[in-house]
Protein backbone atom coordinates (compact mmCIF):
# COMPACT_ATOMS: atom_id res chain seq x y z
CA UNK A 1 0.00 0.00 0.00
CA UNK A 2 1.68 3.03 -1.28
CA UNK A 3 0.04 6.54 -0.86
CA UNK A 4 1.00 9.77 -2.79
CA UNK A 5 0.03 13.35 -2.59
CA UNK A 6 0.33 16.14 -5.77
CA UNK A 7 0.99 19.35 -4.27
CA UNK A 8 0.65 21.86 -6.97
CA UNK A 9 -1.69 24.90 -7.64
CA UNK A 10 -1.70 23.98 -10.88
CA UNK A 11 -4.78 21.76 -12.28
CA UNK A 12 -3.28 20.91 -15.64
CA UNK A 13 -0.03 19.43 -13.68
CA UNK A 14 -1.50 17.44 -11.39
CA UNK A 15 -4.05 16.14 -14.27
CA UNK A 16 -0.60 15.49 -16.19
CA UNK A 17 0.94 13.44 -13.60
CA UNK A 18 -2.52 11.76 -12.71
CA UNK A 19 -2.30 10.65 -16.35
CA UNK A 20 1.30 9.98 -16.85
CA UNK A 21 1.78 8.37 -13.07
CA UNK A 22 1.80 4.20 -14.22
CA UNK A 23 0.25 4.45 -10.51
CA UNK A 24 -0.80 0.42 -10.80
CA UNK A 25 2.83 -0.76 -11.86
CA UNK A 26 4.16 0.93 -9.00
CA UNK A 27 2.17 -0.15 -6.66
CA UNK A 28 0.22 3.09 -5.73
CA UNK A 29 -2.96 2.34 -4.31
CA UNK A 30 -4.34 6.27 -3.81
CA UNK A 31 -3.35 9.20 -5.40
CA UNK A 32 -4.56 12.68 -3.36
CA UNK A 33 -4.38 16.03 -4.29
CA UNK A 34 -3.93 19.74 -2.71
CA UNK A 35 -4.14 22.86 -4.51
CA UNK A 36 -1.48 25.03 -2.41
CA UNK A 37 1.34 24.19 0.22
CA UNK A 38 -0.95 25.12 2.69
CA UNK A 39 -3.87 22.82 1.84
CA UNK A 40 -0.89 20.37 1.62
CA UNK A 41 0.45 20.59 5.04
CA UNK A 42 -2.99 19.86 6.37
CA UNK A 43 -3.55 16.89 4.48
CA UNK A 44 -0.28 15.39 5.09
CA UNK A 45 -1.34 16.06 8.97
CA UNK A 46 -4.40 13.94 8.17
CA UNK A 47 -3.08 11.32 5.94
CA UNK A 48 -0.37 8.65 6.07
CA UNK A 49 0.86 9.75 3.22
CA UNK A 50 4.07 8.03 1.72
CA UNK A 51 5.13 9.92 -1.09
CA UNK A 52 4.61 13.58 -2.11
CA UNK A 53 5.22 15.65 -5.17
CA UNK A 54 5.55 19.20 -4.62
CA UNK A 55 5.88 21.91 -6.78
CA UNK A 56 8.61 24.64 -5.35
CA UNK A 57 6.31 28.21 -6.97
CA UNK A 58 3.27 28.14 -5.16
CA UNK A 59 0.97 31.04 -3.20
CA UNK A 60 0.78 31.48 0.55
CA UNK A 61 3.10 28.54 1.72
CA UNK A 62 5.87 28.22 -1.16
CA UNK A 63 7.19 24.76 -2.01
CA UNK A 64 10.37 25.84 -0.31
CA UNK A 65 8.71 27.30 3.09
CA UNK A 66 6.75 23.82 2.61
CA UNK A 67 9.92 21.79 2.53
CA UNK A 68 10.99 23.46 5.35
CA UNK A 69 8.05 22.47 7.42
CA UNK A 70 8.15 18.89 6.62
CA UNK A 71 11.41 18.24 7.05
CA UNK A 72 10.39 18.89 11.22
CA UNK A 73 7.07 17.40 11.30
CA UNK A 74 7.73 14.54 8.49
CA UNK A 75 11.46 13.49 8.44
CA UNK A 76 10.35 10.23 7.16
CA UNK A 77 8.19 11.41 4.22
CA UNK A 78 9.58 11.06 0.29
CA UNK A 79 9.74 13.83 -1.57
CA UNK A 80 9.90 14.67 -5.49
CA UNK A 81 10.41 18.13 -5.91
CA UNK A 82 8.98 19.95 -9.39
CA UNK A 83 10.07 23.07 -10.46
CA UNK A 84 9.71 25.19 -13.64
CA UNK A 85 12.63 27.25 -12.31
CA UNK A 86 16.03 25.66 -12.49
CA UNK A 87 17.52 27.12 -9.41
CA UNK A 88 20.21 26.31 -7.18
CA UNK A 89 18.53 27.38 -4.43
CA UNK A 90 15.19 25.21 -5.02
CA UNK A 91 18.11 22.72 -5.71
CA UNK A 92 19.79 23.23 -2.59
CA UNK A 93 16.44 23.09 -0.30
CA UNK A 94 15.54 19.98 -2.12
CA UNK A 95 18.42 18.05 -1.24
CA UNK A 96 18.91 19.37 2.48
CA UNK A 97 15.25 17.42 2.81
CA UNK A 98 16.27 14.40 1.06
CA UNK A 99 14.20 14.73 -1.76
CA UNK A 100 14.39 11.64 -4.01
CA UNK A 101 14.51 13.41 -6.97
CA UNK A 102 14.09 16.96 -8.85
CA UNK A 103 12.32 17.30 -11.92
CA UNK A 104 11.94 19.79 -14.16
CA UNK A 105 8.42 21.44 -16.11
CA UNK A 106 7.18 20.32 -18.48
CA UNK A 107 7.50 16.83 -16.54
CA UNK A 108 7.57 14.01 -19.28
CA UNK A 109 6.75 10.12 -18.28
CA UNK A 110 9.79 8.90 -18.18
CA UNK A 111 11.23 10.94 -15.73
CA UNK A 112 8.36 11.06 -13.56
CA UNK A 113 7.86 7.20 -13.26
CA UNK A 114 11.38 6.93 -12.64
CA UNK A 115 11.46 9.38 -9.38
CA UNK A 116 8.73 7.49 -8.28
CA UNK A 117 9.88 4.01 -8.97
CA UNK A 118 13.24 5.07 -7.02
CA UNK A 119 10.83 6.70 -4.19
CA UNK A 120 8.84 3.10 -4.01
CA UNK A 121 11.88 1.17 -4.04
CA UNK A 122 13.01 3.47 -0.91
CA UNK A 123 10.05 2.67 0.66
CA UNK A 124 9.40 -1.04 -0.09
CA UNK A 125 13.49 -1.04 1.29
CA UNK A 126 12.77 1.12 4.58
CA UNK A 127 9.77 -1.18 5.47
CA UNK A 128 11.82 -4.94 5.07
CA UNK A 129 14.03 -3.18 7.10
CA UNK A 130 11.48 -2.27 9.72
CA UNK A 131 9.77 -6.20 9.64
CA UNK A 132 13.31 -7.76 9.86
CA UNK A 133 13.57 -5.59 13.22
CA UNK A 134 9.98 -7.24 14.68
CA UNK A 135 10.67 -10.62 13.55
CA UNK A 136 13.17 -11.06 14.46
CA UNK A 137 12.16 -9.96 18.27
CA UNK A 138 9.15 -12.31 17.57
CA UNK A 139 11.89 -14.97 17.53
CA UNK A 140 13.48 -13.69 20.48
CA UNK A 141 10.46 -13.08 22.49
CA UNK A 142 7.65 -15.85 21.91
CA UNK A 143 8.16 -16.86 25.13
CA UNK A 144 6.59 -14.15 26.57
CA UNK A 145 4.72 -15.65 29.74
CA UNK A 146 0.92 -15.39 29.41
CA UNK A 147 0.29 -16.34 33.00
CA UNK A 148 2.36 -12.83 34.16
CA UNK A 149 -0.08 -11.21 32.15
CA UNK A 150 -3.22 -12.66 33.74
CA UNK A 151 -2.07 -11.67 37.32
CA UNK A 152 -1.06 -8.32 36.88
CA UNK A 153 -4.60 -7.92 34.97
CA UNK A 154 -6.47 -9.47 37.73
CA UNK A 155 -4.87 -7.29 40.37
CA UNK A 156 -5.60 -4.02 38.67
CA UNK A 157 -8.78 -5.28 37.91
CA UNK A 158 -9.12 -5.60 41.74
CA UNK A 159 -10.32 -9.20 41.00
CA UNK A 160 -7.07 -11.08 41.80
CA UNK A 161 -7.73 -14.42 44.63
CA UNK A 162 -4.36 -14.62 46.69
CA UNK A 163 -5.63 -17.87 47.86
CA UNK A 164 -6.19 -19.61 44.99
CA UNK A 165 -2.90 -17.56 42.89
CA UNK A 166 -0.51 -18.37 45.58
CA UNK A 167 1.81 -20.19 43.85
CA UNK A 168 2.25 -17.70 40.89
CA UNK A 169 3.34 -14.63 43.01
CA UNK A 170 7.02 -15.28 42.88
CA UNK A 171 6.44 -14.78 39.03
CA UNK A 172 6.21 -11.17 39.72
CA UNK A 173 8.09 -10.98 42.32
CA UNK A 174 5.57 -10.46 45.02
CA UNK A 175 6.80 -11.01 49.10
CA UNK A 176 10.69 -10.40 48.64
CA UNK A 177 11.22 -8.03 51.20
CA UNK A 178 12.37 -4.42 49.71
CA UNK A 179 10.53 -4.73 46.19
CA UNK A 180 8.67 -1.58 45.05
CA UNK A 181 6.21 -1.72 42.44
CA UNK A 182 4.69 0.92 40.64
CA UNK A 183 1.70 0.97 37.14
CA UNK A 184 2.31 2.91 34.46
CA UNK A 185 0.09 3.70 30.86
CA UNK A 186 1.06 4.45 27.57
CA UNK A 187 -1.42 5.79 25.15
CA UNK A 188 -0.51 5.65 21.29
CA UNK A 189 -2.09 8.90 20.05
CA UNK A 190 -1.46 8.35 16.44
CA UNK A 191 -2.17 4.53 16.38
CA UNK A 192 -4.10 3.95 13.35
CA UNK A 193 -1.62 6.12 10.72
CA UNK A 194 1.27 4.16 12.41
CA UNK A 195 -0.51 0.68 11.92
CA UNK A 196 -1.25 1.22 8.39
CA UNK A 197 1.79 3.11 7.51
CA UNK A 198 4.37 1.13 9.36
CA UNK A 199 2.87 -2.53 10.29
CA UNK A 200 0.48 -2.67 6.70
CA UNK A 201 -2.62 -2.49 9.22
CA UNK A 202 -1.17 -5.41 11.47
CA UNK A 203 -2.63 -4.60 15.20
CA UNK A 204 -0.82 -7.63 16.92
CA UNK A 205 2.18 -6.99 15.14
CA UNK A 206 2.15 -3.50 16.57
CA UNK A 207 1.40 -4.22 19.89
CA UNK A 208 4.33 -6.99 20.13
CA UNK A 209 6.57 -3.85 18.79
CA UNK A 210 5.41 -1.28 21.17
CA UNK A 211 5.09 -3.99 24.39
CA UNK A 212 8.78 -5.14 23.00
CA UNK A 213 10.55 -1.79 23.46
CA UNK A 214 9.36 -1.15 26.83
CA UNK A 215 10.34 -4.60 28.26
CA UNK A 216 13.86 -4.76 26.44
CA UNK A 217 15.15 -0.94 28.25
CA UNK A 218 14.93 -2.81 31.87
CA UNK A 219 18.05 -2.64 33.57
CA UNK A 220 19.86 -4.93 36.51
CA UNK A 221 17.81 -4.74 39.50
CA UNK A 222 14.79 -2.67 37.60
CA UNK A 223 12.35 -5.03 35.52
CA UNK A 224 9.74 -2.89 33.06
CA UNK A 225 7.10 -5.59 31.63
CA UNK A 226 4.20 -4.31 30.09
CA UNK A 227 1.03 -5.79 27.83
CA UNK A 228 -2.18 -4.34 25.61
CA UNK A 229 -4.79 -3.20 27.94
CA UNK A 230 -7.78 -5.46 26.79
CA UNK A 231 -10.31 -2.72 27.33
CA UNK A 232 -8.04 0.22 25.65
CA UNK A 233 -6.92 -0.73 22.11
CA UNK A 234 -4.85 2.66 22.04
CA UNK A 235 -2.86 1.65 25.69
CA UNK A 236 -0.60 -0.22 26.95
CA UNK A 237 -0.08 -1.13 30.54
CA UNK A 238 3.32 -0.43 32.15
CA UNK A 239 4.28 -2.14 35.09
CA UNK A 240 8.09 -1.95 36.77
CA UNK A 241 9.68 -3.85 40.09
CA UNK A 242 12.58 -2.09 41.23
CA UNK A 243 14.42 -4.72 43.43
CA UNK A 244 15.84 -3.31 47.47
CA UNK A 245 14.93 -0.09 46.91
CA UNK A 246 13.31 3.70 48.00
CA UNK A 247 9.94 4.66 46.91
CA UNK A 248 11.45 7.66 45.80
CA UNK A 249 13.96 5.93 43.56
CA UNK A 250 11.35 3.57 41.75
CA UNK A 251 9.46 6.91 41.09
CA UNK A 252 12.67 8.18 39.28
CA UNK A 253 13.63 5.09 37.84
CA UNK A 254 9.70 4.45 36.48
CA UNK A 255 9.60 8.00 35.36
CA UNK A 256 13.45 7.84 33.46
CA UNK A 257 11.76 4.29 32.01
CA UNK A 258 8.44 5.89 30.77
CA UNK A 259 10.24 8.61 28.85
CA UNK A 260 13.16 6.57 27.32
CA UNK A 261 10.31 4.50 25.85
CA UNK A 262 8.31 6.94 24.41
CA UNK A 263 11.90 8.55 22.78
CA UNK A 264 12.20 4.98 21.03
CA UNK A 265 9.00 4.32 20.01
CA UNK A 266 8.88 7.94 18.14
CA UNK A 267 12.65 7.19 16.71
CA UNK A 268 12.16 3.80 15.67
CA UNK A 269 7.85 3.69 14.51
CA UNK A 270 7.04 6.94 14.15
CA UNK A 271 4.71 6.80 17.54
CA UNK A 272 3.43 9.48 19.37
CA UNK A 273 2.37 8.95 23.05
CA UNK A 274 1.93 10.02 25.76
CA UNK A 275 2.00 8.30 29.41
CA UNK A 276 0.67 8.47 33.04
CA UNK A 277 2.23 7.12 36.51
CA UNK A 278 1.19 6.35 39.41
CA UNK A 279 2.65 6.19 42.91
CA UNK A 280 4.96 3.14 43.90
CA UNK A 281 3.72 0.80 46.49
CA UNK A 282 5.68 -2.18 48.79
CA UNK A 283 2.59 -4.39 47.95
CA UNK A 284 1.57 -6.27 45.05
CA UNK A 285 -2.24 -5.84 45.29
CA UNK A 286 -1.60 -2.20 46.03
CA UNK A 287 -0.60 -2.36 42.06
CA UNK A 288 -4.42 -1.39 41.78
CA UNK A 289 -4.29 2.17 42.88
CA UNK A 290 -0.82 3.02 41.19
CA UNK A 291 -2.56 1.61 38.38
CA UNK A 292 -5.58 3.88 38.91
CA UNK A 293 -3.47 7.04 39.85
CA UNK A 294 -1.59 6.34 36.64
CA UNK A 295 -4.98 6.78 34.53
CA UNK A 296 -5.97 9.56 36.72
CA UNK A 297 -2.74 11.15 35.73
CA UNK A 298 -2.94 10.60 31.83
CA UNK A 299 -6.98 11.92 31.74
CA UNK A 300 -5.63 14.87 32.94
CA UNK A 301 -3.20 15.65 30.56
CA UNK A 302 -4.01 19.20 29.23
CA UNK A 303 -5.19 18.49 25.65
CA UNK A 304 -4.94 22.16 24.62
CA UNK A 305 -0.87 22.56 25.93
CA UNK A 306 0.00 18.85 24.82
CA UNK A 307 3.47 18.30 24.06
CA UNK A 308 3.71 14.45 22.49
CA UNK A 309 5.75 12.22 24.62
CA UNK A 310 4.71 13.68 27.22
CA UNK A 311 4.73 11.44 30.69
CA UNK A 312 2.43 12.90 33.94
CA UNK A 313 2.37 11.40 37.20
CA UNK A 314 -0.42 11.99 39.70
CA UNK A 315 1.23 14.62 41.17
CA UNK A 316 1.53 16.71 37.89
CA UNK A 317 -2.57 17.26 37.54
CA UNK A 318 -4.73 19.62 38.78
CA UNK A 319 -6.49 19.01 41.54
CA UNK A 320 -10.06 20.69 40.42
CA UNK A 321 -10.94 20.73 36.74
CA UNK A 322 -13.46 23.65 35.40
CA UNK A 323 -16.69 22.55 34.33
CA UNK A 324 -17.44 21.10 30.48
CA UNK A 325 -20.10 22.63 28.90
CA UNK A 326 -22.24 20.16 27.85
CA UNK A 327 -23.70 19.07 23.89
CA UNK A 328 -26.61 18.16 25.43
CA UNK A 329 -28.62 21.54 25.33
CA UNK A 330 -27.38 22.06 21.57
CA UNK A 331 -29.18 18.80 20.59
CA UNK A 332 -32.12 20.33 19.29
CA UNK A 333 -30.28 23.09 16.88
CA UNK A 334 -28.53 19.66 15.17
CA UNK A 335 -31.40 18.23 14.60
CA UNK A 336 -33.01 20.82 13.14
CA UNK A 337 -30.30 21.63 10.70
CA UNK A 338 -29.38 17.83 10.19
CA UNK A 339 -32.78 17.06 9.22
CA UNK A 340 -33.19 19.86 7.35
CA UNK A 341 -29.84 18.81 5.00
CA UNK A 342 -28.15 22.08 6.07
CA UNK A 343 -24.98 20.44 7.28
CA UNK A 344 -22.92 23.61 7.22
CA UNK A 345 -25.19 24.58 10.03
CA UNK A 346 -24.24 21.48 12.12
CA UNK A 347 -20.83 22.44 11.92
CA UNK A 348 -21.46 25.81 12.73
CA UNK A 349 -23.13 24.38 16.49
CA UNK A 350 -20.49 22.09 16.61
CA UNK A 351 -17.75 24.85 16.10
CA UNK A 352 -19.41 26.89 18.65
CA UNK A 353 -19.15 23.73 21.40
CA UNK A 354 -15.53 23.45 20.78
CA UNK A 355 -14.67 26.55 21.10
CA UNK A 356 -16.00 27.02 24.26
CA UNK A 357 -14.17 24.06 25.42
CA UNK A 358 -11.28 25.84 24.14
CA UNK A 359 -12.29 28.90 25.82
CA UNK A 360 -12.07 27.32 29.57
CA UNK A 361 -8.39 27.02 29.21
CA UNK A 362 -7.85 23.60 29.87
CA UNK A 363 -9.22 20.43 28.37
CA UNK A 364 -8.01 17.46 29.41
CA UNK A 365 -7.74 13.59 27.33
CA UNK A 366 -9.93 12.75 29.31
CA UNK A 367 -12.62 15.35 28.30
CA UNK A 368 -11.82 14.47 25.02
CA UNK A 369 -12.54 10.92 24.79
CA UNK A 370 -15.99 11.27 27.35
CA UNK A 371 -16.92 14.62 24.53
CA UNK A 372 -16.61 12.03 21.36
CA UNK A 373 -18.70 9.05 23.23
CA UNK A 374 -21.24 11.72 23.77
CA UNK A 375 -21.54 13.25 20.70
CA UNK A 376 -21.60 10.13 19.07
CA UNK A 377 -24.37 8.86 21.59
CA UNK A 378 -26.12 12.17 20.82
CA UNK A 379 -25.84 11.90 16.90
CA UNK A 380 -26.89 8.45 17.13
CA UNK A 381 -30.29 9.22 19.00
CA UNK A 382 -31.26 11.94 16.28
CA UNK A 383 -30.02 9.30 13.34
CA UNK A 384 -32.25 6.41 14.90
CA UNK A 385 -35.55 9.21 15.21
CA UNK A 386 -35.11 9.56 11.44
CA UNK A 387 -33.96 6.00 10.49
CA UNK A 388 -30.70 7.03 9.77
CA UNK A 389 -28.56 5.70 12.30
CA UNK A 390 -25.12 3.85 10.46
CA UNK A 391 -25.00 0.44 11.81
CA UNK A 392 -21.55 0.61 12.56
CA UNK A 393 -21.68 3.23 15.53
CA UNK A 394 -24.91 2.23 16.70
CA UNK A 395 -22.75 1.19 19.48
CA UNK A 396 -20.50 4.41 20.52
CA UNK A 397 -17.67 2.33 20.97
CA UNK A 398 -14.31 4.16 19.43
CA UNK A 399 -13.04 1.15 18.16
CA UNK A 400 -16.57 1.34 16.22
CA UNK A 401 -15.15 4.40 14.02
CA UNK A 402 -12.46 2.16 12.16
CA UNK A 403 -15.32 0.22 10.23
CA UNK A 404 -16.65 3.21 8.46
CA UNK A 405 -13.06 4.57 7.78
CA UNK A 406 -12.74 6.80 10.88
CA UNK A 407 -9.41 7.11 12.60
CA UNK A 408 -9.83 7.95 16.09
CA UNK A 409 -6.07 9.78 15.98
CA UNK A 410 -5.76 13.17 17.32
CA UNK A 411 -2.19 14.54 18.79
CA UNK A 412 -3.99 18.33 19.19
CA UNK A 413 -6.64 19.79 20.22
CA UNK A 414 -7.33 20.54 16.44
CA UNK A 415 -6.98 16.79 15.51
CA UNK A 416 -9.66 16.75 17.99
CA UNK A 417 -11.94 18.89 17.07
CA UNK A 418 -11.42 16.78 13.20
CA UNK A 419 -12.01 13.74 14.20
CA UNK A 420 -15.42 15.33 15.75
CA UNK A 421 -15.81 17.20 12.23
CA UNK A 422 -16.04 13.64 10.57
CA UNK A 423 -17.84 11.77 12.95
CA UNK A 424 -20.44 14.66 12.00
CA UNK A 425 -20.11 14.13 8.19
CA UNK A 426 -20.58 10.19 8.66
CA UNK A 427 -24.10 11.11 10.44
CA UNK A 428 -24.89 13.86 7.97
CA UNK A 429 -24.44 12.23 4.98
CA UNK A 430 -26.18 9.13 6.15
CA UNK A 431 -29.08 11.10 6.91
CA UNK A 432 -29.16 12.84 3.75
CA UNK A 433 -28.94 9.95 1.89
CA UNK A 434 -32.24 8.51 3.80
CA UNK A 435 -34.16 11.48 3.57
CA UNK A 436 -33.07 12.91 0.27
CA UNK A 437 -32.80 10.00 -2.06
CA UNK A 438 -30.38 7.27 -2.40
CA UNK A 439 -26.86 6.96 -3.39
CA UNK A 440 -27.33 5.92 -7.20
CA UNK A 441 -29.39 9.08 -8.15
CA UNK A 442 -26.52 11.29 -6.44
CA UNK A 443 -23.76 9.47 -8.71
CA UNK A 444 -25.92 9.79 -11.55
CA UNK A 445 -26.45 13.67 -10.71
CA UNK A 446 -22.61 13.95 -10.65
CA UNK A 447 -22.07 12.17 -13.78
CA UNK A 448 -24.67 14.16 -15.62
CA UNK A 449 -23.68 17.52 -14.23
CA UNK A 450 -19.79 16.29 -15.67
CA UNK A 451 -21.24 15.44 -19.20
CA UNK A 452 -22.98 19.25 -19.41
CA UNK A 453 -19.95 21.08 -17.63
CA UNK A 454 -17.38 18.92 -19.14
CA UNK A 455 -15.49 22.59 -20.13
CA UNK A 456 -15.53 24.00 -16.46
CA UNK A 457 -12.68 23.88 -13.67
CA UNK A 458 -14.68 20.71 -12.04
CA UNK A 459 -13.55 20.05 -7.88
CA UNK A 460 -14.28 17.14 -6.10
CA UNK A 461 -15.09 19.46 -3.42
CA UNK A 462 -18.08 20.68 -5.45
CA UNK A 463 -19.83 17.23 -4.83
CA UNK A 464 -18.53 16.30 -1.55
CA UNK A 465 -19.79 19.81 -0.05
CA UNK A 466 -23.94 19.47 -1.96
CA UNK A 467 -23.75 15.82 -1.20
CA UNK A 468 -22.21 15.46 2.76
CA UNK A 469 -20.05 13.02 1.82
CA UNK A 470 -15.76 12.64 2.43
CA UNK A 471 -13.92 12.96 -1.10
CA UNK A 472 -12.84 9.44 -0.26
CA UNK A 473 -15.51 7.50 0.02
CA UNK A 474 -17.31 9.17 -3.00
CA UNK A 475 -14.25 8.52 -5.60
CA UNK A 476 -14.66 4.87 -4.32
CA UNK A 477 -18.57 5.00 -5.14
CA UNK A 478 -18.26 6.90 -8.17
CA UNK A 479 -15.53 4.56 -9.39
CA UNK A 480 -17.42 1.62 -8.77
CA UNK A 481 -20.41 2.86 -10.07
CA UNK A 482 -18.98 3.78 -13.92
CA UNK A 483 -15.21 2.27 -13.30
CA UNK A 484 -13.75 5.78 -13.87
CA UNK A 485 -12.57 7.83 -10.89
CA UNK A 486 -13.70 11.22 -11.07
CA UNK A 487 -10.96 13.29 -12.09
CA UNK A 488 -10.58 10.05 -14.88
CA UNK A 489 -14.04 10.22 -16.45
CA UNK A 490 -14.06 14.53 -16.82
CA UNK A 491 -10.68 13.23 -18.59
CA UNK A 492 -13.05 10.74 -20.94
CA UNK A 493 -15.52 12.66 -21.59
CA UNK A 494 -13.27 15.60 -22.74
CA UNK A 495 -10.92 13.28 -24.72
CA UNK A 496 -14.39 11.60 -26.31
CA UNK A 497 -15.40 15.22 -26.99
CA UNK A 498 -11.89 16.17 -28.55
CA UNK A 499 -12.22 14.05 -30.98
CA UNK A 500 -15.68 15.03 -32.40
CA UNK A 501 -14.73 18.22 -32.57
CA UNK A 502 -11.41 17.45 -34.55
CA UNK A 503 -13.38 15.81 -37.42
CA UNK A 504 -14.79 19.11 -37.88
CA UNK A 505 -11.57 20.57 -40.07
CA UNK A 506 -13.31 24.26 -40.11
CA UNK A 507 -12.65 24.20 -35.97
CA UNK A 508 -8.65 25.70 -35.21
CA UNK A 509 -7.11 23.77 -32.45
CA UNK A 510 -6.72 26.20 -30.74
CA UNK A 511 -10.77 26.90 -30.61
CA UNK A 512 -11.01 23.38 -29.61
CA UNK A 513 -8.72 23.80 -26.58
CA UNK A 514 -10.90 26.45 -25.32
CA UNK A 515 -13.95 24.97 -25.40
CA UNK A 516 -12.72 21.85 -23.98
CA UNK A 517 -11.34 24.20 -21.17
CA UNK A 518 -8.12 23.84 -21.25
CA UNK A 519 -6.53 27.26 -20.51
CA UNK A 520 -3.54 26.01 -23.10
CA UNK A 521 -3.18 24.79 -26.53
CA UNK A 522 0.23 23.21 -25.97
CA UNK A 523 -1.32 21.84 -22.40
CA UNK A 524 -4.36 20.23 -24.92
CA UNK A 525 -2.02 18.48 -26.82
CA UNK A 526 0.22 17.33 -24.47
CA UNK A 527 -2.84 15.73 -23.27
CA UNK A 528 -4.43 14.45 -26.35
CA UNK A 529 -1.17 12.89 -27.05
CA UNK A 530 -0.93 10.73 -23.57
CA UNK A 531 -4.20 9.86 -24.11
CA UNK A 532 -4.32 8.58 -27.63
CA UNK A 533 -0.82 8.16 -28.54
CA UNK A 534 -1.00 10.91 -30.87
CA UNK A 535 -1.21 14.67 -31.85
CA UNK A 536 -4.56 16.89 -32.15
CA UNK A 537 -2.99 17.32 -35.91
CA UNK A 538 -1.78 13.44 -36.79
CA UNK A 539 -5.46 12.63 -35.27
CA UNK A 540 -6.56 14.78 -38.27
CA UNK A 541 -4.47 13.11 -41.12
CA UNK A 542 -5.87 9.94 -39.22
CA UNK A 543 -8.13 7.54 -42.20
CA UNK A 544 -12.09 7.89 -40.83
CA UNK A 545 -12.05 4.53 -40.21
CA UNK A 546 -9.54 4.66 -37.65
CA UNK A 547 -10.65 7.82 -36.07
CA UNK A 548 -13.95 5.55 -34.32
Amino acid sequence: MVKVLIIDDEEPLREAIHILGDWEGLGVTEVLEATDGQSGLSMLREHSIDIALVDMKMPELSGLQLLQTVQQEFPELLLIVISGYDDFQYTQQAIRSKAVDYLLKPVNRADLNGALRKAVDMLESKRQRENEFINRNITLNMSLPKLKEKLYLSILERSFKSHSNEASLPLIGAGVPGNVFAAGILRLLNLEQVRSARFHGDRELMRFAVTNVLNENSVQGFEAFSFADPKEEREVVAVFTLKGSYSDEAAFHSMHHLRKAVSMLKELFGIVCVGGLGQPCREVPDLARSYEEARSALDRIDLLQLKPNTVAAIHDARSALPERPSLTGRLPLLRNFLESGNALQARSVLKESVQAWQNTGYFTLGDADRMIREFIFLLNDIAQELGAAPEALRDGKHKELRSLGLSGDYTSFTEFEAVLGHILSIYAAEISRTLGGDRGSVLENIKAYIDNHYFENIKISMFTDKYFLSREYLMKLFKGQYGYGIHEYVQKVRMDKAKELLSDPVLKIQDISEMLGYRDKNYFSKAFRNYYDCSPSEFRMLPPEVKK
